[in-house]
C-alpha cells in the first residue's frame, strides 16, 4: 500500500515537472515571437524613416532645381519688359523720320538731309545696342509669313510674289535670345481677283445672306 502511495506521488510529481517544462517552453515561446515582433516593428520604423528621409532629399533636390531654374530665367529675361518698353525708341525715330520725309516744306533741304542722318545713326546705335544685349531684329522683307514672328494686318494685290509672302514692313518685329518679344507687323501679298472671280464671290457672299 505504501509502495503504491510512493509510486502515485512520484507520477504526480513528474506530472507536474512535465506541466512546468510545457509552461516554461510557452513562455519561452511567447518571449521570442513577442521579441520577434518588436524586432519586426523596429525594421519596419527604421524603413519608414529611410523612406521619409529619401522623399525628404528628393524634395530638396527638386526645390534646388527649380530655384536655380528660376535664377538662370531672371538672369536672362530679367529685362524682358525693359526691353519691350525700350522698342518704342526705334519706333518713334522711324515716325519723326517719317514725318520729316512727308514735310513739304522741308522737302530736298539741307536741313532735312542733316536731321535724316543724324536720326538714321542713332537708329544704328540702339539696334546695335539690342544686338549686344541678344535682341535681335526678325526679318520679315520677301520671307514667308511665320505666326510665330509676324502679324499680318493686311492683304494687297501682288501678282508678283507667292501669296503669303510679306511685302510691307509696318512695324519691326523682335525677339530676345530665343524668345519674341514682339512680332512684327506685316502686309502679305494676295493674287489680283479678275472681275469673273469678283462676281462669283459677291455672289456666294449673297447666297449665304
Amino acid at each position: 500500500m505504501e509502495k503504491e502511495q510512493n509510486q502515485s506521488n512520484i507520477k504526480n510529481l513528474s506530472d507536474e515537472e512535465d506541466k512546468n517544462k510545457d509552461s516554461e517552453l510557452s513562455n519561452n515561446s511567447e518571449k521570442e515571437s513577442q521579441i520577434q515582433t518588436e524586432e519586426k516593428s523596429q525594421e519596419e520604423k527604421i524603413l519608414e524613416l529611410e523612406d521619409k528621409v529619401a522623399r525628404t532629399f528628393a524634395e530638396m533636390e527638386n526645390q534646388r532645381r527649380r530655384f536655380e531654374k528660376e535664377k538662370e530665367e531672371a538672369y536672362e529675361y530679367g529685362g524682358f519688359a525693359f526691353a519691350k518698353e525700350a522698342l518704342s525708341l526705334i519706333d518713334n525715330l522711324e515716325r519723326s523720320k517719317q514725318i520729316l520725309l512727308n514735310d513739304e516744306t522741308l522737302k530736298n533741304s539741307e536741313a532735312l538731309k542733316k536731321t535724316l542722318e543724324h536720326l538714321d545713326i542713332i537708329n544704328k546705335d540702339l539696334i546695335s545696342i539690342f544686338s549686344k544685349n541678344n535682341i535681335k531684329q526678325i526679318e520679315s522683307l520677301n520671307k514667308k509669313l511665320d505666326p510665330n514672328f509676324h502679324q499680318a494686318m493686311m492683304e494687297i494685290n501682288n501678282d508678283q510674289k507667292e501669296p503669303g509672302t510679306i511685302i510691307q514692313e509696318i512695324q519691326k518685329g523682335f525677339t530676345i535670345k530665343d524668345r519674341l518679344l514682339r512680332p512684327a507687323l506685316v502686309a502679305v501679298a494676295k493674287k489680283t481677283q479678275n472681275d469673273e472671280e469678283k462676281d462669283q464671290q459677291n455672289k456666294d457672299n449673297l447666297e449665304k445672306k
